[in-house]
């Protein structure tokens, strides 16, 4: 294996190669798709993993742009990593591990009301309400998992509406 194989690095070395490498450098990606590797399969203690959580989750934030399709993308991974912790491990006193604070920051991705979304046949959308309605889709792929997680209420209820709504999504 060669030095170049972000795999075999130690998770301080990592860390310090994220921290030199500059917002939305492409090598982000492999650091991403490395620490996640590490949450999901390595043997390591549970605060070793969540460090590996962590940044993941960083390259995965400074990796992508502003554009809507880089968002949603970005925001997809964070989501489906922070509910594959919350569903693993003990959720801990970290803030980016709570379902309710995950809960709130996927309505607030969101943006809309599930009401909202148009319950028409979208093949017959424009392209760009397509779009808009696949990001979406992508962005609630994680609630399923995510809301037997949360106590009842405002926020449940309305994570449950997005469930029944994704079902009908492009």
């Amino acid at each position: 294996m060669s030095d170049a194989d972000l795999s075999t690095w130690a998770i301080n070395r990592l860390e310090a190669h994220t921290r030199a490498l500059r917002s939305g450098d492409p090598a982000l990606e492999a650091v991403r798709i490395v620490a996640q590797s590490k949450v999901y399969h390595s043997a390591e203690d549970r605060d070793t993993r969540l460090r590996w959580a962590l940044l993941a989750l960083n390259a995965n934030q400074r990796l992508h742009d502003d554009s809507p399709w880089a968002k949603a993308r970005m925001l997809g991974h964070a989501f489906t990593l922070r509910t594959w912790v919350i569903e693993h491990f003990d959720p801990g006193t970290d803030p980016t591990w709570d379902p309710e604070t995950l809960a709130t920051d996927t309505l607030l991705a969101l943006g809309a009301d599930p009401a909202e979304v148009p319950a028409v046949d979208w093949r017959g959308l424009p392209v760009e309400e397509i779009g808009r309605l696949r990001r979406y889709k992508n962005l609630t792929a994680h609630l399923d998992r995510l809301i037997s997680y949360l106590p009842p209420g405002a926020t449940k209820d309305e994570l449950a509406a997005w469930i029944q709504v994704r079902g009908r999504l492009p």
